[in-house]
């Protein structure tokens, strides 16, 4: 064995010089010219109130850049396929590593996708089917929802030298799809109740569906003239021929006031303009009629599971590929490793590493067959992250969007001991968060600030925890700040009583919910809050229902067309210059003609990424030059747009501006602590936390006794928690019912009455385990929350 005699430390390796990913001069959204220096193979959490920059400067600066220049190692013909991603707006960006971006950004609807088609489970599922099932049926495919079954016969031409001879051949590709539904487990209704009043006739008005007005030259008069129908016979007349013209006609054209129109019947109308469309895009008026006249029910064929009788006919042990689909996570793991198959040793190991991969990260009470869509976004960032928890690479960035969003206190130390491991294996590790929790395990900390919007976008503090704490900042002042329990609660009014609830895992629970009072529904994610809340609480009149879903919007869409707040100060616009209100709508007639009202130019460069550039004709303004001459209290509507919602309730306020229904909305705006928000800023450059607000700032125009929340606090810092607190207050007193389901110890702890569920999460919880006030709760720390409230408030 070789000895070295060189008692001297060598020089340190040239290679080994590049700790650190170093940003200089980042001015992407709001950041001001930032310029931070973050070292490798750490664990680096960035801190600040919510729209501050965090995700600007980690997500469209640092991963942007890295995915960027991976794309390009790929050849054009590659990138085509790929989205263009335009270069970060920064001086110097150095030390960069792969990226791997792990967010929040909710699953694809779509209802094919389940969590066992986005973790490739059901993939290995259906080989191991395909190899053990008996009856044997056929390959993967035929045990796959999304294949159909195929089969075709015909001639074919089969040339040998000289010769063509036609043969007679029969194609047959066996899927597992079931042909009623097609895969998707579920089959829709009309209810011809909610399309027509069968009372009047066509020309009276009898169709109610939204946009059908008597004198509609696209929809009503089509009918008219198609001649297949009287149009001043009542509905319930009609024979049964003209019933089926009227409601299934085939197409076919028809002249009306000589137009060429085509005739369709109403059904296959409706299924075309408003059941293709996904519901969260449409209007509140039509997504409420869809509600109203869509009944959604499991397939009578195949009981829900997708699967057709045949691949259902293949089991291993007496369990067919839909039970094992729809067996609790945690289950279906034990069940496969009891299966003992040395021909498919492998395969049975790596399914039963990604099943475990589920429970380590606490979503072991899913099932294989939940649809995607239905995941909340931190259960959806979770389920991202289950193909990297295994991965043999290092020196990769792992990037995450806060990542507790969604997880009880309970849930958060498994999640800390996750990030842990990544960084251990030697990547870097980088977290937007604001949970203390997690602050607390990080290396080194990055807070941005010192406000938000226009006010932040610059770094307050870089280091240690501990110098975080004696840095004065506002994350510093607010990290060990704990919300006292109440001295006395609010007393109920009433009571909401549920009764035999069984959504989901939960077992025919039955509670009574206190109506005037704040009541917080808590429990480890899985426990069954939101099928016990959503699921027994209908959005019906008078319940305000404000979820997760996200707000869908595109760079022309803004806070003030989002709230509805751009059509009071259109009018109030117009009245005080007599002309028409569609002039100050950039997307309608005082569109700026260059930019076509977006503000920005694209210039395609063919294969290579597009560059945008701010309009030349209008700067940036999106309005007609001419538009802008008109003035309301001194400012056009691009200087009104600009302006941020605390300036705007000011000058709607008051003055030569005075608008009363553009003041309420703005009051709301500032309500729910979004005052710093510009009136015309994208929604595609707001933060997570700050949509969630716009979101409940629109629903508190509605009239509603009951208000139910689900997470308010999600993408909210700790200075701004007490802000929700003292709305959620005010909502109260209001003579409204607040009912919040939530993990934030905060917000328990202010709570008048907490109902909590479990005691585990799937089926180990749809269980009352608790109700009470917070007080009682602490006192008995009888359940998980129960202790951890105690800890938190310091009992």
């Amino acid at each position: 064995m070789a000895t070295s005699t060189d008692t001297q430390s060598p020089a340190p390796h040239a290679a080994d010089t590049h700790d650190l990913i170093r940003v200089h001069g980042a001015r992407v959204n709001n950041l001001k010219d930032v310029s931070v220096e973050i070292p490798k193979r750490r664990l680096t959490v960035f801190t600040g109130v919510s729209g501050s920059g965090k995700s600007s400067l980690v997500f469209g600066t640092i991963a942007a850049e890295s995915q960027r220049m991976i794309n390009e190692t790929y050849s054009t013909f590659v990138q085509g396929f790929m989205p263009t991603l335009a270069r970060p707006e920064v001086d110097v960006l150095d030390g960069l590593t792969t990226a791997i971006i792990v967010d929040q950004q909710r699953m694809g609807a779509d209802p094919r996708s389940t969590v066992g088609t986005a973790t490739d489970a059901n993939a290995m599922l259906r080989i191991l089917f395909s190899r053990l099932g008996q009856p044997h049926i056929g390959s993967p495919n035929a045990f796959s929802f999304n294949v159909p079954t195929v089969r075709a016969s015909g001639a074919i031409t089969v040339e040998r030298g000289e010769k063509k001879k036609p043969v007679k051949a029969t194609y047959t590709r066996t899927g597992g799809m079931c042909p009623r539904c097609e895969g998707r487990g579920t089959v829709n209704d009309l209810d011809l109740t909610q399309l027509y009043d069968d009372s009047k006739s066509i020309s009276e008005g009898a169709i109610t569906v939204p946009g059908y007005k008597v004198d509609s030259f696209w929809t009503v008069r089509v009918f008219t003239a198609s001649g297949l129908v009287d149009p001043d016979k009542p509905i319930r007349d009609f024979t049964k021929k003209e019933l089926n013209d009227f409601l299934y006609g085939e197409p076919m054209k028809v002249k009306v006031d000589g137009v060429n129109l085509t005739y369709e019947g109403l059904i296959p109308k409706i299924r075309k303009s408003f059941l293709s469309k996904d519901p969260e895009a449409m209007q509140p008026h039509i997504r409420a009629f869809v509600e109203r006249a869509v009944t959604f029910t499991a397939c009578p064929e195949c009981d829900g599971t997708r699967l057709s009788e045949l691949a259902r006919s293949s089991r291993i042990r007496g369990v067919n590929i839909a039970d094992a689909c729809s067996m609790q996570i945690s289950d279906l793991a034990e069940w496969v490793r009891g299966l003992d198959e040395p021909s498919v040793a492998p395969l049975l190991g790596k399914l039963a590493h990604t099943l475990d991969s589920f429970v380590q990260i606490g979503l072991g009470y899913l099932s294989l067959d939940r649809p995607a869509g239905t995941l909340s976004g931190g259960e959806a960032q979770r389920v991202k992250m289950i193909r990297h928890l295994g991965s043999s690479l290092t020196d990769v960035t792992y990037v995450f969007d806060e990542p507790t969003a969604g997880l009880h206190p309970h849930d958060i130390q498994r999640m800390n001991d996750l990030l842990l491991r990544l960084r251990d294996k030697g990547n870097t590790v980088l977290v937007v968060e604001h949970k203390p929790e997690t602050i607390a395990i990080a290396d080194h900390v990055v807070d941005l600030g010192p406000g938000a919007g226009s006010g932040g976008g610059e770094i307050c503090y870089e280091g240690t925890l501990e110098g975080l704490r004696a840095a004065g900042t506002i994350t510093g002042r607010h990290l060990d700040d704990r919300a006292a329990l109440k001295d006395t609660v609010r007393e109920p009014t009433g009571v909401l009583g549920i009764r035999g609830a069984t959504a989901n895992n939960l077992r025919s629970v039955d509670v009574d919910v206190p109506l005037g009072v704040l009541t917080v529904v808590t429990g480890v994610a899985g426990s069954g809050k939101s099928s016990l809340i959503h699921g027994s609480i209908p959005a019906r009149a008078g319940v305000v229902s404000i979820d997760q879903s996200p707000i869908r919007g595109s760079r022309r869409s803004n806070p003030a067309t989002y709230t509805g707040l751009l059509d009071p100060i259109r009018k109030a616009f117009a009245k005080a210059n007599g002309v028409k209100p569609a002039l100050f709508s950039a997307n309608s007639e005082g569109a700026c003609p260059d930019c076509n009202g977006a503000g920005v130019v694209e210039t395609e460069l063919g294969f290579m990424a597009s560059v945008t550039t701010v309009c030349e004709e209008c700067e940036g303004k999106r309005f007609h030059p001419s538009v802008l001459e008109h003035k309301l209290g001194g400012r056009d509507i691009s200087e009104v747009l600009a302006m941020p919602v605390a300036e705007a309730v000011e000058f709607f306020g008051a003055g030569e501006a005075r608008t009363p229904a553009a003041h309420a909305i703005l009051t709301r705006l500032a309500d729910v602590g979004l005052g710093y928000l510009t009136l015309g800023q994208p929604l595609t450059t707001l933060s997570g936390g700050e949509r969630q607000r716009l979101k409940l700032a629109t629903h508190m125009a509605e009239q509603g006794g009951v208000y139910v929340l689900d997470e308010p606090t999600s993408g909210l810092h700790l200075a701004d928690v007490q802000q929700l607190l003292g709305l959620l207050d005010r909502l109260v007193d209001s003579g409204k019912s607040v009912i919040v389901i939530e993990h934030h110890q905060a917000v328990m702890a202010h709570a008048d009455w907490i109902i909590d569920l479990g005691p585990g999460a799937g089926h180990d919880g749809g269980r009352v385990v608790f109700e009470g006030t917070p007080a009682e709760l602490v006192k008995a720390r009888s359940t998980l929350t129960g202790e951890h409230l105690a800890a938190y408030v310091g009992a």
